[in-house]
């Protein structure tokens, strides 16, 4: 679809919604999504209130005219009273204040020392209070593209909806009520559907380099957009960034074809899978807020954003990448919380690929040899064992080809001492080896290369098997 966007005065920004990996927001309650029957079940009606300037939001009085009775699911060991709105909520979480701070960098937004925790009006069943707790964290940010900067007007940490079992029947479930959710608003300034794709790939980079949620429904992305001449819709709940693209040019066009016809209206629309959208409510806009009483203001000293500057994974990506690591492998020890072993490994041996080998990928293929988990892997390959047997790499008495053989068998419970004798002579070595090629006459050199390397399993580098080889197969 060939569109002129820049003749038709597209106006573009993202909101992006991303759940972190903490317990809740508000509660001691743990973030976690739950499939077995729930313990109880409550019924609310819930009712509009007036935001701070007094008016009801659009949007609220649009939910509350259809008088509908909701129906909330609760587990008794995983399900509080805050989240019933029985008990007011506790202070702020400390863990999801320290990622939305850390986030915040990263974006090089200005973080405000102040903020007032906020309610906003949401009366469509996702919540028992009738609302949802926000609390801006900074603003004036930016971010890179090919096609220019954009900026990023504010970072919000909120906490998230319950989750909808049964839409016809207005049923929630509490589980998910309160995790932790970042919003990061972009300013209208991307110029095609291309560049909105790439920014919203580029914001979940920066999120998959600190402690969020994965998988289907942990992020959630938004697009508003307006041409010359229309109001400004909100298209919700992409959840495959590939449709994007398509939903943006679709919703162009339509709005092209309501101009010319006099009817453009705010709106917020749900996109459908094949990109195209429907009603969904109308745009809710600022009379919908008002302060949080139960809750204090939220400050934010100059030592709580040194200690979440301190590790930031762009400050341990830049270090890491320093040592000639590729950017995947890069992502994975971040990924895995492995930057501070790869570092102390670094002074047993200057290896950096090996290392990061032996720390990421032997383990997981140990693991799924040998049927074991993770956890169990790392309990027995801790960073002790992983020292040890890189120290002796590096002294000659293991060979890299050996390390995951090894490794196998002290998980086995051999253990690496094994390894551990003290090398051959080369006449001894050379004896051997003639030995076995007298035994097994015809075969070519790589035949022999792994006979022998199986009969001395590392004492010895394929190197040094090769040139002795040669001198016994022409």
């Amino acid at each position: 679809m060939d569109l002129d966007y820049e003749a038709l005065g597209l106006k573009c920004g993202l909101e992006i919604h991303q759940q972190l990996d903490t317990r809740k927001l508000f509660c001691n309650c743990p973030s976690l999504l739950r499939k077995d029957e729930p313990d109880f079940k409550v019924r609310r009606k819930l009712h509009v209130v007036a935001g701070e300037s007094g008016e009801v939001d659009i949007a609220a009085a649009h939910e509350a005219s259809f008088e509908k009775e909701f129906t909330y699911e609760g587990y008794s060991d995983t399900t509080c009273l805050v989240e019933l709105d029985e008990e007011p909520p506790h202070v702020i979480n400390p863990d999801a204040l320290k990622i939305a701070l850390q986030i915040s960098l990263l974006l090089n937004c200005k973080i405000l020392p102040i903020s007032q925790v906020m309610r906003k009006t949401v009366i469509d069943g996702s919540n028992t209070s009738g609302f949802q707790r926000t609390v801006l964290i900074a603003r004036d940010g930016f971010i890179e593209t090919s096609r220019g900067r954009v900026g990023i007007a504010t970072l919000c940490l909120e906490e998230d909806s319950a989750r909808i079992i049964d839409k016809e029947k207005s049923t929630f479930r509490l589980d998910r009520l309160g995790i932790p959710l970042v919003e990061i608003a972009t300013d209208a300034e991307i110029k095609t559907p291309g560049q909105a794709k790439e920014a919203a790939l580029k914001l979940g980079e920066i999120l998959r380099t600190l402690p969020v949620k994965r998988g289907l429904g942990t992020i959630r992305q938004d697009v508003n957009l307006s041409i010359r001449g229309g109001k400004r819709i909100e298209l919700k709940g992409f959840q495959d960034i590939r449709n994007i693209e398509r939903a943006i040019q679709l919703e162009v066009v339509r709005q092209r074809e309501l101009i010319k016809q006099g009817k453009s209206i705010s709106e917020v629309r749900a996109v459908n899978e094949d990109g195209s959208s429907r009603f969904l409510r109308p745009l809710p806009g600022a009379a919908r807020m008002y302060p949080e009483t139960d809750i204090p203001l939220l400050k934010i000293s100059r030592d709580m954003v040194n200690e979440a500057k301190k590790t930031l994974p762009s400050v341990k990506e830049k270090e890491i990448k320093v040592e000639g690591l590729n950017k995947e492998m890069v992502a994975l020890l971040l990924k895995r919380n492995k930057v501070e072993e790869f570092k102390e490994l670094l002074h047993v041996i200057k290896n950096p690929q090996l290392i990061a080998k032996t720390l990421l990928v032997f383990p997981r293929e140990i693991a799924s040899k040998e049927k074991k988990s993770m956890a169990e892997i790392e309990k027995i390959l801790n960073r002790d064992v992983l020292g040890n047997v890189l120290e002796k790499v590096h002294k000659g008495v293991i060979q890299v080809s050996e390390i995951k053989n090894v490794l196998t068998e002290t998980v086995g419970g051999k253990g690496h001492e094994a390894y551990e004798g003290k090398k051959e002579g080369t006449h001894e070595i050379e004896e051997k080896i003639a030995k076995i090629i007298k035994e097994k006459p015809g075969l070519t050199i790589n035949g022999y290369m792994g006979l022998v390397m199986k009969e001395f399993r590392g004492k010895i580098s394929g190197k040094e098997a090769s040139e002795i080889i040669k001198k016994y197969v022409k």
